[in-house]
Order: C-alpha cells, then sequence, then structure tokens
C-alpha cells in the first residue's frame, strides 16, 4: 500500500471543511461500513455484484488495462474490480477505511494508495480506466471531473454509479437534514438529476456515452425474496417513467480523444 498524506488543513475553506467531515465520517464506521453502506446480506451483496459489472463493462475493462477506482472505501467492490485482471489501483481519503481493504487480502494486483480524489497524486494520462460507486456525490465535482479528465489518456473511459435525486427516498434523505443526520451522512453528500449530470460531464470537457437510472433492489429486502425482488426490478427499469425513479444512475463516458 502506498501511503499519500490525508491530513487536511485546518484553513476553514469549503474544501477543507468537506473534507474533515469525510475523514471524521469514514474513522466511525470503518468498522461497521457495510452495513453503514448497505453492503451486507444477499441483497447488498447481489448490488455489489452488479454494480461491479456494470463499472466494468460500461468503461470496457480489458485484462492489463490501467485502472483507477475512486472511493475504494474497505474494498468492496475492488475485490470484484480486481477480477477482470486490470492493474487496478484503489484510491481513498481514509487510511482507516483503507487499512480494512489491506486486510482483506484482496487478490489480482490491486494497489492501495491513501489520496484525495479533487487533487489525484497521479501523472496526466496515467489510466485507461477511471471507476467509482457512490463517490462523486461526496465531492466538489467541478475539480473532481477536472482531475478525472487530467489522469485518463485520450479516449480513456470512465464510469460511475451514483445515487439519482429523482427516487424518493434519495431525495428525502439528501435534502431533510435530520433524516440525513440519522442515516449517518455527511452534510454535503448530495445526489444526481441525470440531465444535470450530463451537463457537468459536458462542461468539465468529457463526452457522454449513457446516464441511465437504474436499481430497485433495496438492500434491506430479506434474502428470502432477492431474487423474485430482482425479476421485478427487471421489469421497472424497462418501463419508460417508472425507470427514471430508479435509485441510482449509472454514468459512463470518455475523455475525447482530441485535445
Amino acid at each position: 500500500m502506498t501511503l499519500m498524506d490525508s491530513r487536511m488543513p485546518a484553513s476553514g475553506t469549503d474544501s477543507d471543511l468537506r473534507k474533515l467531515a469525510e475523514l471524521s465520517h469514514g474513522r466511525a464506521i470503518a468498522g461497521r461500513a457495510a452495513a453503514v453502506w448497505g453492503q451486507h446480506g444477499l441483497a447488498g451483496q447481489e448490488r455489489v455484484r452488479r454494480r461491479s459489472a456494470l463499472l466494468l463493462d460500461a468503461a470496457r475493462v480489458q485484462p492489463g488495462a490501467r485502472v483507477l477506482e475512486l472511493g475504494c472505501g474497505t474494498g468492496e467492490y475492488t475485490a470484484r474490480l480486481a477480477e477482470r485482471g486490470a492493474a487496478l489501483v484503489a484510491l481513498d481519503l481514509v487510511a482507516d477505511l483503507v487499512h480494512v481493504a489491506v486486510e482483506r487480502g484482496i487478490g489480482g494486483g490491486a494497489r492501495f494508495v491513501l489520496g484525495d480524489a479533487e487533487r489525484l497524486p497521479f501523472p496526466d494520462g496515467a489510466f485507461d480506466a477511471v471507476l467509482g460507486n457512490a463517490v462523486l456525490h461526496h465531492l466538489r465535482i467541478g475539480p473532481a471531473l477536472s482531475e478525472l479528465r487530467r489522469v485518463l489518456k485520450p479516449g480513456g473511459r470512465f464510469a460511475f454509479t451514483e445515487p439519482n435525486m429523482l427516487n424518493p427516498q434519495v431525495a428525502v434523505q439528501k435534502n431533510v437534514p435530520p433524516i440525513k443526520r440519522w442515516l449517518g451522512d455527511t452534510p454535503h453528500e448530495t445526489a444526481f438529476f441525470a440531465p444535470q449530470t450530463r451537463r457537468l460531464l459536458v462542461d468539465a470537457g468529457l463526452d457522454v456515452h449513457q446516464v441511465t437510472p437504474f436499481d430497485f433492489l433495496h438492500p434491506i429486502i430479506p434474502a428470502s425474496v432477492v431474487l423474485i425482488a430482482q425479476r421485478v426490478e427487471s421489469c421497472l427499469e424497462r418501463l419508460p417513467l417508472i425507470s427514471h425513479l430508479a435509485g441510482s444512475l449509472l454514468i459512463a463516458g470518455s475523455r475525447p480523444t482530441a485535445a
């Protein structure tokens, strides 16, 4: 594991306060992150499995590709992303979370790095693909997308799964402060509307391939009905209006080949 300095200056700027909140939150949940992030149980694991496959396929990751995972947390997604055989670098801001990920003993040659997604410690064009689950909504999106573009090679692809603001639960969780605190969100966390996301990507100089709503499988669904719930989910995702209320967005695109 390569350790970058994740200590934040106490200058009181918005960026510093956001990072301090993320550091505090990550340290507090490191030992129970799977439960907080809905990754436990059969439904939670099925969501991780599906999202990992969507990310890898949307970014067209091939064995040997240079891939960066932003916001790796405790490595739940890292373990599955590494199965594709890429040269995977997994980055997170919070040392406590990364240490949990390292202790998992993830194979596939994954390398863990402590660092800031808004100031990536990598040279220009270092990666063929950049992936992440539920990370962009924690960041200042302008600097994060600028860094994403910088470290991607021309023609390199990116893919993220992020919360969908049109989903009723997501909208309440991200916009009602008492509920936000109760569910453990940091104060600045948000979610994305699909049209807004497209504009943000274009403004950052990125090509947009898709911003697609998906995900009706809630992590609290009992194991006994997960298979039925997945079949219902498949139907709902094909309905033109209902599909827009899904819990997440699959966001994918690329860095243009021309400057």
